[in-house]
This record gives C-alpha cells, structure tokens and sequence, in this order.
C-alpha cells in the first residue's frame, strides 16, 4: 500500500505536476501577448479581464514552484512554457488580425491599373506624384484592415512586382472609405462576369 501511494506521488511530482505547470506557463503568456494587443488597439474592457485571468493562472504556476523548489523538472517545464506561450501569443495574434494598417506603394510603372483595382474592392486610394532618387515615381496610400494586408500585397505584386511598398501600425482612423465585409472570391467573381453581362 504504501509502495503504491509512493508511486502516484513519484508520478504526480515528476510527470503529472511538470505537464500543469508547462501547459499554465503557456496559458498566462498566451493570455499575456493578447492582452497587450487589446490594450495597444484600446480595447479597455476586455484587456483587464485578460489580464485577471493572466495573472491567477501565473500565481497558482508560481505557487507550485515554490512548494516543489527541490523538482528541478518543474523549472524546465516553467522556462518550456514561458518559451513556447511566446511562439502560441505570437500565433494568436497574427490570427486575430486586430486594426488596421497603411500600406504605401511606391513605383516607376504606371499605377492606374493599381489604382483602379483597389478602388474597385472599396479601398480607399490616394495618390500623388513624387520624385524619387532615379527619376518620377508615383505614390500610392491606401488604409485597409490588418486581416486583408496579405491579399492587397499580393495585388500589388500583381499588378507591379517591382513596386517598393511598406507597411506601418495605424492607431487611430476617423472616416475614410473601407471595403464592405466581402470576400475577396465574390469580389472578384462579379468582376469577371461584368463583361459577359455587357455582352448580352
């Protein structure tokens, strides 16, 4: 009796309290790269729930440690957590695509045809002429939703692969013209069956 309950206590101190603190360290970090999302993006009443949450799960990893110091397994599954709720948070916040961003194009080639193709998907477009270390460039602004960056960069390159474009942080936007909450397929397909419509 006493051999067994030495196991489960053997099991439970070296595997089973590891793996809770491991998967705790991912959970409060996570929650942590989150949290300071939302409150670079302002949302100020979901970044302190995010973070009550953060910080009782931390309390309750640190809480172990401390009562298992001479577990040296508990230290490489709290550093093992910490590293890897870094990667997750990081994960998490490309797909959470919060805000918006400014894209800035700038080209040698002709832009009408950019131009016309991000107008045409409800993006709202500015464009100027500029002068650039080897000649006449054209300076193309647009301000679009972080989830979409992908496709508008894949335009770009589309329409001019040699185009210089950069991507910056946008904290706050007021007005503007955005694009209805369409996807890029329907988008797209209404725009192929345009000629065949003109044809009949």
């Amino acid at each position: 009796m006493n051999s067994a309950v030495l196991a489960e206590s053997y099991v439970f101190s070296w595997v089973v309290l590891p793996v809770l603190i491991f998967l705790a360290r991912i959970c409060d970090v996570s929650l942590g790269t989150v949290r300071l999302i939302f409150v670079s993006r302002g949302f100020r009443y979901l970044a302190p729930v995010i973070g009550f949450f953060e910080v009782l799960i931390w309390i309750l990893a640190i809480g172990q440690i401390m009562q298992n110091l001479a577990n040296p397994i508990c230290y490489l599954a709290y550093a093992g957590g910490f590293a890897t709720g870094n990667y997750i948070g990081i994960i998490i916040a490309e797909r959470l695509s919060l805000g918006v961003v400014l894209i800035r194009v700038i080209t040698q080639k002709e832009a009408d045809s950019l131009v016309a193709r991000l107008r045409e998907r409800g993006y709202g477009v500015t464009s100027i002429d500029g002068q650039g270390s080897s000649g006449p460039v054209q300076v193309i602004f647009t301000i679009v939703p972080r989830r979409e960056v992908d496709p508008v960069v894949g335009l770009i390159k589309q329409c001019n692969p040699h185009a210089f474009y950069s991507i910056e942080e946008v904290d706050f936007v007021e007005r503007g013209v955005f694009p209805l909450r369409k996807s890029w397929r329907e988008l797209e397909l209404t725009r192929l069956l345009r000629p065949s419509r003109k044809g009949k």
